[in-house]
């Protein structure tokens, strides 16, 4: 069968052990990027300097000459190490990314590179800015709020490896959240829902994000409010940038047909 004439894949099909081995090459590429920032982070600020900078949210809430405790032998040692690998791998990110996108930019045709780059570049973007809105605002106001709660006669003493799961559970929880826009336009363009149908959908929508609030954070109201309403706002970012990615992301036959239909 005669290859057709406006594919611009024509010709660049490659063997299936060919895949593998580029795909090993560019695991092997992102591992390495992981490891060197995980170098870099030991020895500046170390992993004991990584976990004072998480820990201080907490600390400066904490009563007079409190601090954080380890229950168990090897959790100074192991933690700061864990915090200190998921820090490399959120600098890194953008590398790791990158190789994801070099290896499935061939395959793609020119109006799919216009859908997906945007897309890689944006949620990286994103759930770093979800990250760092929960580490400088929310973990602040949430800490103020509990320990305002606290009794006089509790002295609080949290547990390091406790205090790491929380912050690992609400890391992931506000930037997913933030991963909204990126959801509504990916769900827009593969048409499965219409940029109508999204604005149709804002109150059944708000709801949601509260009851997700009410689920994934902890039980008061400061952390709640601060991961719903982001949502809120976030959905109606991502109603917009569906209608300019729709626009400027159709393939060919699409954009020519449409052309055709207003004339």
């Amino acid at each position: 069968m005669a290859a057709d004439p406006h594919d611009e894949l024509a010709g660049t099909e490659q063997p299936f052990v060919s895949h593998l081995i580029e795909l090993r090459d560019r695991l092997v590429k992102a591992l390495i990027a992981v490891g060197v920032v995980f170098g870099v982070l030991c020895l500046w600020p170390g992993p004991s300097g990584l976990y004072d900078m998480l820990a201080a949210p907490l600390v400066a809430h904490l009563p007079k000459g409190a601090t954080l405790i380890a229950t168990n032998v090897i959790s100074p040692f192991i933690v700061p190490l864990k915090i200190t690998l998921m820090a490399a791998f959120l600098v890194a990110l953008p590398i790791v990314l990158y190789q994801v996108w070099a290896f499935v930019a061939p395959g793609l045709y020119s109006h799919e590179k216009k859908l997906v780059l945007p897309l890689v570049v944006s949620s990286t973007v994103l759930f770093m800015m979800g990250v760092a809105f929960c580490y400088f605002f929310v973990f602040g106001q949430v800490f103020k709020f509990i320990q305002s709660f606290a009794p006089k006669s509790i002295t609080a003493a949290p547990d390091i490896e406790a205090y790491l799961s929380f912050v690992l559970s609400m890391f992931i929880a506000f930037g997913a959240t933030f991963e909204v826009p990126v959801a509504v336009v990916v769900l827009a363009r593969m048409g499965i829902v219409t940029v109508e149908k999204l604005k149709e959908w804002r109150g059944y929508f708000i709801v949601i994000a509260f009851v997700v609030a009410a689920v994934i954070t902890p039980p008061d109201v400061v952390s709640q409010l601060s991961l719903a309403i982001p949502m809120c706002l976030l959905y109606e970012v991502g109603i917009w940038a569906a209608q300019l990615f729709i626009r400027h992301t159709k393939a060919p036959d699409d954009a020519g047909a449409g052309e055709s239909a207003s004339t």
